[in-house]
């Protein structure tokens, strides 16, 4: 099974990029699931039900996300409608929204998607290890075909994690930071990981943002209204291999491709 992840989108020059970038990347790799992460799609901050429609329209399969998935308050009601959007796992009980998502690659084939967030300088919600032992339990009486977006903002919770689930999951790739990491590996008990996939948007900007917005905000200390950047935009993402009969990993690549228009 070959899956192609693609790293936290970042606003309408993201979504323009995997329009463009993806239905080729598919076909070439001959991919057989594809997985994005959303929560940055809408402006670059959160998702909404006409943004998520039209990534979902540029051939992703299932949409992850991380703290910024409540950011626009027209998703919380669709969440219970679109089930091929998820939110983190270890938010707690009764909150909007699914953690995991079971795809159907074929009539035999399932992979299991499931989102985490880190608590490290994130918001303190349930403990994403003790979240990742329930339902890994609970997903493998389905699949043992098993594929985690870990979204954090620590690079030692997340490579802590990765050690953690290795052999238990199928690949482990994190989010959140928007820089991609260059550690991609296959762990010693058969897991894919990388620390973070990147982002895909505007590299000639601070995570997406307009540099000017930045600099002043961190310059002067005070709130301002930022601007999604446009230039130099990247796509960041992903492909691994899994073998279909033992669920270890096969392969994990690091992609960055520029937009050719």
């Amino acid at each position: 099974m070959k899956i192609l992840f693609i790293a936290d989108i970042f606003g309408k020059p993201g979504r323009k990029i995997v329009a463009q970038l993806v239905p080729m990347l598919k076909k070439r790799n001959e991919i057989d699931v594809c997985i994005a992460n959303c929560e940055n799609v809408a402006g670059g901050l959160g998702v909404t039900p006409k943004t998520a429609k039209e990534i979902f329209n540029s051939g992703i399969d299932i949409l992850t996300s991380g703290n910024h998935i409540w950011d626009k308050k027209e998703i919380i009601d669709y969440l219970a409608q679109e089930k091929r959007i998820i939110r983190p796992a270890n938010y707690p009980p009764g909150t909007p929204g699914n953690g995991y998502y079971i795809y159907h690659v074929s009539s035999i084939e399932k992979l299991a998607v499931l989102n985490l967030q880190g608590r490290i300088f994130m918001q303190s919600i349930d403990c994403p290890f003790r979240t990742a032992d329930k339902f890994i339990e609970l997903l493998s009486n389905e699949t043992n075909l098993i594929f985690i977006d870990f979204h954090g903002e620590a690079t030692a919770e997340k490579i802590a994690f990765g050690w953690y689930v290795d052999g238990r999951v199928s690949a482990v790739v994190g989010t959140h930071t928007h820089i991609q990491t260059a550690d991609e590996r296959i762990l010693p008990k058969g897991t894919a990981y990388i620390t973070d996939a990147g982002m895909t948007g505007s590299h000639d900007s601070v995570i997406g943002i307009k540099i000017e917005n930045a600099m002043e905000r961190f310059i002067k200390q005070i709130p301002n209204r930022f601007e999604v950047a446009k230039k130099n935009v990247i796509l960041n993402g992903v492909i691994i291999e899994i073998h279909n009969k033992n669920s270890k990993a096969v392969s994990i690549k690091r992609l960055q491709i520029p937009s050719d228009k």
